[in-house]
């Protein structure tokens, strides 16, 4: 079991938050609560960056559900960026692929421009 470890900083483009360790039942709630404290302005774009994620479950699931009901709900936008190959597999399989804007990497999710699924 990995420790969960969330850095922030700030693009032009929003608030990113890069996210390392594991994703699961008993860090969830961090990332919800680190999501719910972002000064998120209308028009922003929240990336996650996931390339350290090392495990994801339902609860985590969830977690990036609830980060982009928030982003959404303030008027802003998510992007994740860098998703593991285990990750994006379950993305998949749930239909959230549909749902969430994936990127290659964080530099390409802040890019100036449309944003793309």
């Amino acid at each position: 079991m990995s420790p969960l470890t969330i850095t922030s900083f700030q693009a032009a483009t929003g608030p990113v938050l890069e996210i390392t360790g594991d994703l699961d039942y008993a860090t969830a709630p961090e990332l919800r609560q680190t999501v719910d404290s972002l000064n998120l302005a209308s028009g922003q774009l929240l990336v996650l960056g996931l390339a350290g994620l090392d495990f994801c479950d339902s609860s985590g699931i969830s977690a990036l559900l609830a980060a982009r009901s928030t982003a959404t709900g303030r008027g802003g936008d998510i992007a994740l960026a860098a998703v593991p190959a285990n990750v994006i597999r379950i993305l998949r399989i749930v239909g959230l692929d549909q749902v969430l804007t994936v990127h290659p990497d964080v530099s390409a999710a802040t890019a100036p421009g449309p944003a793309t699924r």
